[in-house]
């Protein structure tokens, strides 16, 4: 029998479905029978390889949340990138003793389940410096503020030392600056898990923000030891490529010869409410308005979004956190006046422990209550589409310099779908 070069494995239902398999230099995909076990070889270790039914590997069955990784108590898994530049899980069936308890943190194998008793709000923090340093109207960094208070942690995106974008904590102000604001970048959540267990078992309250799929995964990880966590999720559009990004930022770099400092994707320098983005380079700034960003533009355009983004099964009001917040798209309709271009929050309180937290903060914010119909954003209700010409952009990036592609796609027209979408 010849030599496996390389083994992909993504978890699906009992079994390991093989991803991609390069033997003897040949790439090979599809399914073995249910039932036949091979036998492969890797620098002289046995590793051995289970395949089930169905139709090979789907990338849409898997979020990229690491939590299976995470939770593996034999170290199996490991994360990949593949050719979008998307993280995928790698087991090594020769470390792994068949526990599940991979499948069981799985937030697409085991769905969320809201209380259905939503309650629903718009609302404005009344600082104008907590609004500005926030994507909405300002509610993550109330509830932020709230939890550094009670000497708790604070879990969300920001950016590491190359600007790849990673869950990261914070227990002062300071800190908490690093993670404010939107990235529409996948992050990272290498660890977070454990560590997240870890502060509770402490007795520390723990606030944690991130996707819908991060957050049930995060829910699911704990298996029911949560007291102490505040589980804040995102009205979410899709997590755009970290390969992609990763290279768009080197783009920059090269293109303004310094090394990126910051991005911020939602600058409110122009009351616009934050269709501006803005970027350090060394010492110096840029800015210019949203939809003329390329990275922004293939974004909003659905080329550069995760596969399992679009057949999200979060795209609902229900869900198993404790907060919803994300813009308040159509609040002119809802109450006429109370937009000032400085960003307005949704807000959907699904616990009662959500519920005691909103009525301590409303004191600091402009509020009014509303109803589900009033809410029902695209993102409630349905995944964003991919695009058409998907596949082309993808067969684009992976076989294409980046300095040339990002010319030709920086050409395609979606200038006007980025000004509306974002």
């Amino acid at each position: 029998m010849g030599i496996f070069r390389k083994v992909h494995f993504l978890p699906c239902g009992n079994q390991s479905v093989v991803a991609a398999l390069l033997w003897e230099n040949k790439g090979i995909q599809g399914n073995i029978p249910q039932g036949i076990w091979y036998f492969a070889q890797e620098n002289g270790k046995g590793i051995v390889i289970r395949m089930g039914k169905g139709k090979g590997w789907e990338k849409e069955n898997c979020c990229g949340c690491q939590a299976c990784k995470d939770i593996c108590p034999a170290g199996a898994i490991h994360m990949y990138m593949d050719g979008e530049g998307f993280l995928y899980p790698e087991t090594d069936e020769g470390k792994c003793t068949g526990c599940g308890l991979c499948e069981s943190v799985c937030p697409l194998k085991n769905n969320s389940r809201g209380s259905g008793q939503e309650l629903y709000f718009g609302m404005q923090a009344k600082d104008d410096r907590t609004r500005y340093s926030s994507s909405s109207g300002g509610m993550f960094p109330l509830l932020a503020s709230e939890v550094l208070k009670k000497q708790g942690v604070v879990y969300g995106a920001g950016y590491g030392s190359r600007m790849e974008v990673l869950h990261k904590s914070a227990r002062n102000s300071g800190q908490l600056e690093g993670i404010k604001r939107t990235k529409y970048v996948q992050s990272s959540l290498d660890g977070i898990y454990r560590e997240i267990q870890r502060e509770l078992e402490q007795g520390h309250q723990v606030l944690f923000c991130g996707t819908p799929c991060q957050a049930q995964a995060l829910r699911l990880f704990l298996g029911g030891k949560d007291e102490g966590l505040i589980l804040v999720d995102l009205i979410c559009y899709g997590v755009a490529s970290p390969g992609i990004w990763g290279d768009y930022v080197k783009y920059l770099e090269r293109r303004y010869k310094g090394k990126m400092k910051n991005f911020s994707f939602r600058d409110k320098r122009n009351r616009d409410n934050g269709h501006t983005c803005s970027f350090m380079i060394d010492d110096r700034e840029e800015a210019l308005p949203l939809y003329q960003d390329v990275f922004s533009r293939m974004y909003a355009g659905n080329y550069s979004i995760r596969p399992s983004c679009h057949c999200c099964r979060f795209c609902k009001t229900e869900r198993s956190s404790d907060f919803t917040i994300g813009d308040f798209w159509g609040i002119e309709k809802v109450r006429p006046g109370f937009d000032d271009g400085m960003g307005n929050s949704l807000v959907i309180v699904h616990t009662k422990k959500a519920e005691e937290l909103w009525k301590e903060l409303k004191k600091e914010t402009r509020w009014f209550a509303c109803q589900k119909e009033d809410v029902l954003q695209p993102r409630l209700q349905t995944p964003t589409m991919a695009a058409k010409r998907r596949g082309l952009f993808m067969k684009a990036y992976e076989r294409l310099p980046f300095s040339l592609f990002i010319n030709l796609v920086g050409g395609w027209k979606q200038g006007r779908r980025a000004k509306k979408v974002l």
